[in-house]
């Protein structure tokens, strides 16, 4: 039974446990905080001692698993078992990689443990819970294996934020911890930690705990806790190209062809095609209002002043030339007709062609 992460979430609260819960996905953040929930949750301290054991993908098998889950708890109403990096237990790979189900039935009676496995979910120990974190993949969904999982099981599977859904992510996150936080700080965020919601998390939760409650979380809180740069990062850089602002655009490339390591070429020239992306489709809006734009570009409406200063600034004609730059200065980053120029000197270039 597929499941989403608030009714997950809802349900252990409420202790209405199931007795397998299989969590898949390229997004990781979502599977550690049903499965850190079900650690904290079903059981008390003492009773962990003798019913929670944390077992590895690498270091551990389905035979070895399946005993685990036969047991019974002591002293306690369940046992928890909880399978870690469970996407390198090869036989579930393995099984995993079947055509169709008839393959899958025959490739189970010459795999005993798989086969016992399967039998497992289709029938499981009430008093264990049984937690798969099976991280950055899913299971073949035509194996037998998998559809037993989806049938029987709590299976969740979680994608991956595009980046710009993690502003709002940012926004909730924060709200769920009785905060608020303003757009200009939730943009530094999302572009100082991209889209790993685990890094972001834990900044916020660094964060708060030096401001009071209830508070705003500011740019200069981010930057004074963070360690992003006031002058030198990716929102001061595009608000200098954007207004055309050559001492500005210069003093910040230079700056980050001087720290490479933490602004490298690649993530500024994709912040930037994503950023003239937003102002080419302003353009084409046929209703520029601040709260209709906003929403078809996908930013809060707070920036949208800024795409219509840039749009006046940045004309389709120049856009199409600024894509053109982008593009050249992000394959020679990658070494593609690049005669040995430093990615320094490569940004230093793009910044040039952009502003003239």
């Amino acid at each position: 039974m597929s499941k989403d992460l608030n009714q997950i979430q809802l349900d252990i609260k409420r202790r209405l446990f199931k007795p397998i819960y299989f969590l898949c996905g390229e997004e990781p953040y979502y599977i550690d905080v049903i499965s850190d929930s079900l650690e904290k949750t079903v059981l008390d301290e003492n009773e962990k001692e003798f019913n929670q054991t944390i077992v590895y993908g690498k270091d551990t098998d389905l035979a070895t698993i399946l005993g685990l889950a036969k047991q019974f708890p002591m002293m306690s109403e369940y046992q928890v078992v909880i399978v870690k990096e469970a996407q390198n237990i090869k036989e579930l790979n393995k099984s995993a990689e079947s055509d169709d189900e008839e393959t899958e039935t025959r490739s189970d009676k010459k795999s005993n443990a798989a086969a016992q496995f399967l039998a497992y979910v289709q029938n499981p120990q009430p008093t264990t819970i049984l937690v798969f974190c099976y991280k950055y993949k899913t299971l073949d969904k035509r194996s037998a294996i998998a559809k037993a999982i989806q049938k029987n099981a709590v299976y969740a599977e979680f994608s991956k934020l595009y980046d710009n859904q993690v502003p709002e992510w940012i926004n909730n996150y924060v709200k769920d911890k009785k905060y608020t936080i303003n757009p200009k700080a939730s943009f530094l965020l999302s572009e100082f930690l991209g889209s790993d919601l685990s890094k972001i998390a834990n900044e916020i939760d660094k964060l708060v705990i030096n401001l009071q409650a209830g508070s705003e979380i500011t740019a200069e809180a981010i930057q004074d806790n963070i360690g992003i740069s006031k002058e030198y990062n990716v929102f001061e850089f595009q608000d200098a190209l954007a207004k055309k602002d050559v001492l500005k655009a210069n003093r910040i490339v230079n700056y980050f062809a001087a720290n490479e390591k933490e602004h490298h070429p690649v993530m500024i020239t994709g912040s930037l095609y994503n950023y003239f992306s937003k102002i080419l489709k302003y353009h084409f809006l046929p209703d520029k209002s601040k709260f209709t734009a906003a929403q078809a570009l996908g930013v809060n409406p707070f920036f949208v002043d800024g795409y219509a200063r840039a749009a006046a600034n940045y004309n389709t004609g120049k856009l199409k030339q600024v894509f053109e730059h982008l593009k050249e200065c992000d394959l020679k980053t990658k070494g593609v007709n690049n005669n040995g120029t430093p990615n320094g000197e490569l940004l230093k270039e793009l910044v040039f062609k952009i502003l003239h």
